[in-house]
């Protein structure tokens, strides 16, 4: 039954969200939003609490109203608390608000003083198999992993998991397993993923020989349903791709990674006898109807991948005695956007190049300045940045500017 504080309430609700709605912000816009607080208090009344995050939400599209929020530290702490609370509080509404406040880096720091714990906090909840809005919960992570400093807080909580499995086998676990959560698809764990795998840290743990994790990547390169899961493991593999040293196992049988980079590349050209001998079997007699990469930013990423495992005078010759070339020509021929087509000539030169003078053969070890070779560059975090937005969670999966590994 409501009374009349439940009435005045819910029209304190009301007035706080009507400000947050329109494109700028009156000088009451603070105080009113601060009047939310008490309704996304743990223990507020349910609907009241679905009313206030819904305005909230609405809040966080737009960029003064994210700015208003950043400023009101007890209300993202509630913010937080809400997100992560069980049914049935409106979890899903904070969760998504939590997603467009991340999509701003200006924001970050407001964030984790607000709630230091926020990583942790949503990494619990993004891989449990059984929370609804786990989705919402990596979308989150992987806004706020694009930065190093939330980025590095998220690798501690990750590194203080409960023993017995490591924090970071948790999440591919997670991303590797179909139907881990049947209510949430965690697409955006691969970008979390990716954005990790800027930090030695986490290339150490995903190159070790042992743990089998690259192998249990490689065929997410294909996975049909997410350019977004697809992006951040192309992006994770890419990044792995910097540690040299690794090059000869990832390009062995062990692993035997490049025809995963290559085969997304590849369209349904028929190649002669002799030409398609020199491919691996995977590569060979693809069917009339292959479909290369539809994202240019992957293709571009997987090209990167490939350039950088060409970095060492072995490495070069693998990838030329596995037929690279003859992909690459054909994705020249065929490739819409020049960016990407500049990548790949890159990579066609270096392939079918000169080798480097003496001393000079390692090109992740040297300053290279000739067109012909490739521009070396720090792991970077993948920006499959989810966009401001009141309602849905949206996706660009593109090559951020590089972010310097610490």
């Amino acid at each position: 039954m409501r009374g009349g504080s439940g009435e005045a309430a819910a029209d304190a609700v009301s007035r706080a969200g009507g400000v947050g709605t329109v494109g700028s912000l009156t000088p009451e816009a603070e105080t009113e939003a601060a009047k939310l607080l008490p309704f996304l208090a743990p223990g507020a009344r349910a609907d009241l609490q679905e009313a206030a995050s819904r305005h909230v939400l609405a809040l966080t599209g737009s960029g003064p109203g994210r700015t208003l929020l950043a400023g009101q530290a007890a209300l993202l702490r509630a913010l937080v608390e809400l997100a992560a609370a069980p049914a049935p509080a409106p979890a899903r509404d904070a969760a998504r608000a939590l997603v467009n406040l991340a999509a701003d880096p200006s924001l970050h720091e407001s964030l984790l003083a607000a709630a230091p714990g926020l990583p942790a906090r949503l990494l619990g909840r993004a891989l449990d198999p059984q929370w609804p809005w786990a989705e919402e919960a990596a979308a989150v992570l992987a806004n706020l992993s694009r930065e190093p400093a939330p980025c590095a807080s998220l690798m501690e909580a990750l590194t203080a998991a409960e023993p017995g499995e490591a924090g970071l086998e948790r999440l591919v676990r997670a991303l590797c397993t179909p139907g881990y959560n049947a209510r949430a698809p965690l697409h955006y764990l691969g970008p979390v993923l990716s954005n990790l795998s800027q930090r030695p840290a986490a290339r150490a743990f995903l190159l070790d020989p042992d743990r089998c994790v690259i192998q249990r990547l490689l065929p997410l390169t294909q996975y049909p349903d997410s350019t977004v899961r697809r992006g951040g493991v192309v992006g994770t593999l890419r990044n792995c791709c910097f540690e040299h040293r690794h090059h000869e196992w990832l390009l062995g049988p062990e692993v035997d990674i490049l025809p995963f980079l290559l085969l997304p590349l590849a369209g349904p050209e028929d190649f002669s006898e002799e030409e398609m001998e020199r491919l691996p079997v995977d590569l060979q007699y693809l069917p009339p109807d292959k479909q290369r990469e539809p994202d240019a930013d992957i293709r571009k990423m997987l090209i990167e991948a490939i350039m950088l495992l060409t970095a060492t005078a072995p490495g070069r010759q693998q990838v030329r005695d596995q037929g690279a070339y003859l992909i690459l020509r054909e994705l020249h021929s065929w490739e819409p956007e020049s960016d990407v087509r500049g990548t790949c000539e890159k990579l066609i030169q270096v392939l079918i190049g000169d080798e480097p003078e003496r001393g000079m053969e390692n090109l992740l070890e040297v300053q290279t300045t000739a067109s012909s070779r490739p521009t070396v560059r720090s792991p970077s975090v993948l920006a499959s940045q989810i966009r401001p937005s009141c309602s849905c969670l949206q996706a660009s999966g593109s090559l951020c500017s590089e972010a310097v590994p610490s």
